[in-house]
């Protein structure tokens, strides 16, 4: 998919960016920027869309994402919806690899950041212990001055890299081209499927949305996001199912219908394929890490 090009606003007086955001919703188009992008998500949920890989974020979320990899953020409805009081938290970090001088990221001291960023090109989740350090270490850069802020980036940089307690997120190898002219058709498609995917979108439909035949819009869809758009579809409304097991206790068969499965079965093949368990399994797991982190916060 060929999102645009955002600019990243340049502070005149440091060498990178870093902001602590609390608002209504986070920037919501499939965009890309040269800029390397770490995000610290302190409170927001949501759907996260990063080169071909779909998945939930949530509190204490934290992401690597490379250079010019393309990314959205879609926040849940209960931000979105008018009126609402909710705010997302986070903090974010902007810099180009070139921030601190030309060839400094190159020194041979500094050989596992460069793979880093190297690897950073398929997105980068960083977990468990090491996210909680990240997390703090970032906390403290918000307010940082001077010197302190170059040590506190290379810092975090330093932990995330030498740390085995993180995970690629898109494939190997994928690439995209990038046109700023579709940039709008492009959301459009986007923002239909997020809007409408609990209900049945047929393939007349969201090729009307994006101005095109039915079969033009098969190609089209296949060469910009690398999968098909029933594929795509379908990774949008498992990735609810998992979110709604995750945070509620409807029952299976409710969340299959709202997620706009109209057939049980159907459902459960395709859980199993894309979460490689069952849906009773998958909320069994997480009923297990919240009592785990309920005993820990009363110990």
């Amino acid at each position: 998919m060929k999102p645009h090009l955002l600019k990243i606003p340049k502070e005149d007086e440091h060498s990178f960016s870093v902001r602590y955001d609390i608002v209504s919703f986070f920037y919501n188009k499939w965009h890309y920027h040269p800029e390397i992008e770490l995000v610290y998500i302190i409170e927001a949920t949501g759907r996260q869309f990063i080169g071909d890989s779909i998945h939930h974020f949530k509190n204490n979320d934290l992401i690597l994402i490379g250079a010019n990899l393309p990314h959205l953020w879609r926040c849940d409805e209960k931000f979105l919806i008018k009126g609402s009081k909710l705010k997302v938290e986070a903090i974010i970090i902007h810099f180009l690899p070139e921030c601190f001088g030309p060839g400094f990221f190159k020194l041979p001291e500094n050989s596992s950041l460069l793979s880093l960023f190297q690897k950073a090109q398929m997105g980068v989740r960083v977990k468990e212990e090491t996210g909680i350090s990240v997390g703090n270490l970032m906390r403290k850069l918000v307010t940082a001055r001077n010197s302190e802020r170059i040590i506190l980036l290379l810092q975090i940089l330093h932990t995330i890299a030498e740390s085995q307690q993180t995970k690629t997120i898109c494939s190997e190898g994928l690439t995209f081209q990038y046109s700023a002219l579709e940039a709008e058709r492009l959301n459009t498609i986007y923002q239909y499927i997020l809007n409408n995917f609990s209900k049945e979108i047929s393939l007349e439909q969201i090729a009307k949305v994006a101005h095109l035949t039915p079969n033009g819009f098969c190609r089209y869809f296949k060469s910009r996001i690398k999968k098909t758009f029933s594929r795509f579809l379908i990774e949008v409304r498992i990735g609810h199912a998992c979110k709604l097991l995750a945070e509620s206790d409807k029952p299976v068969a409710d969340i299959c219908y709202e997620c706009g499965f109209n057939n049980f079965s159907n459902f459960n093949r395709h859980f199993k394929h894309i979460a490689r368990r069952t849906p009773l399994n998958h909320r069994k797991y997480y009923q297990e890490i919240r009592g785990m982190r309920m005993r820990l916060s009363e110990s």
